[in-house]
């Protein structure tokens, strides 16, 4: 069956241009820029849960989409394969190279725990012969360790061990599975591993048993020699009160307590950054300065609503300066940019699902060419160096190298009779210079 009958051949770049709905105008996978081309910059990933498992239901009403591989099944796993064609056919149409997945938004969870192994076992073999047929690849795989009632005090940090143990195996499952696949990264979102009070809560004892969670992820990973990047996803709020991942630097702190700096790095949503009142440039700017950038969720909130709404990106401006930030830090290497992003409820027919991955693609490639261009010119770099030079001269270097002490530094201010030179931050100019690019990004 074909689930996207008008859409006959991969979306084909056209330019700006262009006014066919279904095309790229920004997106060139072959264009150069700044040293690689957009494909390799960008990376581009589809997540299956969004796109394929949900039809526009919400807590307040059933679903509105035309989703027809969700339609009624007599076997679960009939339904399940059904889906799965649906998402490579979308796939290959779109030009996506990478794709994103839970275990349960391939398989369904069965009777036992042993029946949810099979189940997944069964649709990772569909999947293999999907992406060797296609040429699709797996950016990340992951574990849903959140939608089922056995979750609802968390999974590593829940106050039964018999949870923990539960959740361990079936992370060990999936990783296994990701590794199967040639996934270039395993993701763990910790969605319920926080507190709603203090009043019945053992904050240390969680934070150590999350701990020990993922150092058995980290060892397990080595030990069937999965080569690619295992990443905590942060975000502030939602479900949980108090997530212990809140934000880049919380995980950070966290990581370095724990002694998994080395081992562990971070996959940043764009909307998880806005929610935790930072932006998309600030965590990836921390991300980089820590050492534990990964992978990026590109998708975006609305200012107006305090919750993850998971929108598709629209603001080059916005995006450009999360891409800035991005080649600053030497650009991806497993990581990429997965779309977990959903349509509005009101986008109803299947083809909106093209109309708003093309519009991210579109967005997230304007915005590499403004990114770009501000790197390879070295703009921004040639103010920030002239902002911080007094640091590279003799008394920058002898505070940072340790001969100057405290004692020394208030002698030299003693004998000092004029105030320190100041000089101006220039935001507005540099605003402004961005601005420039943006507007001439081609």
């Amino acid at each position: 069956m074909t689930f996207f009958p008008d859409v006959e051949a991969p979306i084909a770049y056209e330019g700006p241009e262009s006014d066919n709905p279904l095309a790229f105008r920004w997106y060139d996978a072959e264009r150069s820029v700044a040293g690689r081309t957009m494909a390799e910059h960008l990376r581009f990933a589809v997540c299956y849960w969004h796109s394929f498992n949900w039809d526009g239901f919400d807590i307040f009403g059933a679903g509105t989409m035309d989703r027809p591989w969700l339609g009624a099944q007599s076997d679960p796993m009939d339904a399940a394969r059904r889906k799965m064609d649906a998402a490579f056919e979308f796939f290959s149409k779109l030009g996506a190279p990478f794709w994103c997945f839970h275990d349960r938004d391939i398989a369904p969870e069965g009777a036992t725990f042993a029946e949810s192994c099979r189940n997944l076992e069964a649709m990772v073999d569909e999947a293999a012969q999907h992406m060797e047929a296609t040429g699709m690849r797996l950016l990340w795989g992951t574990a849903n360790l959140f939608s089922n009632p056995r979750y609802q005090a968390g999974a590593a940090t829940n106050p039964d061990p018999e949870l923990f143990a539960y959740a361990a195996g079936q992370v060990c499952q999936v990783l296994e599975a990701t590794h199967r696949l040639g996934g270039s990264n395993y993701v763990l979102w910790g969605g319920r591993e926080g507190y709603e009070t203090l009043l019945n809560t053992d904050m240390g004892r969680e934070l150590e048993q999350l701990a020990r969670f993922l150092h058995l992820v980290v060892e397990h990973k080595h030990a069937i020699g999965f080569e690619g990047t295992i990443l905590i996803e942060p975000k502030p709020f939602e479900p949980t009160k108090h997530q212990y991942d809140y934000d880049v630097a919380a995980v950070h702190a966290f990581l370095q307590k724990y002694d998994l700096a080395e081992d562990v790095c971070v996959n940043i949503e764009v909307n998880h950054a806005t929610l935790s009142g930072h932006d998309f440039a600030h965590e990836v700017a921390a991300a980089a300065a820590a050492g534990i950038f990964g992978s990026i969720d590109a998708n975006a909130g609305d200012d107006r609503l305090g919750w993850d709404v998971d929108r598709f990106p629209v603001s080059v401006e916005q995006m450009t300066l999360g891409m800035y930030e991005i080649l600053r830090a030497g650009g991806f290497t497993t990581g990429g940019l997965n779309f977990d992003a959903k349509l509005r409820r009101q986008s109803i027919d299947r083809n909106d699902l093209f109309h708003a991955h093309i519009g991210g693609m579109d967005t997230m490639a304007r915005a590499l060419l403004a990114a770009g261009a501000m790197w390879e010119d070295g703009a921004l770099e040639d103010i920030r160096r002239d902002r911080y030079a007094g640091w590279d001269g003799e008394l920058g270097t002898d505070i940072l190298d340790g001969r100057a002490t405290l004692a020394s530094l208030r002698e030299r201010t003693l004998g000092r009779d004029d105030e320190p030179t100041r000089v101006s931050g220039r935001q507005e100019e540099i605003e402004n210079l961005v601005a420039r690019y943006i507007e001439r990004a081609r």
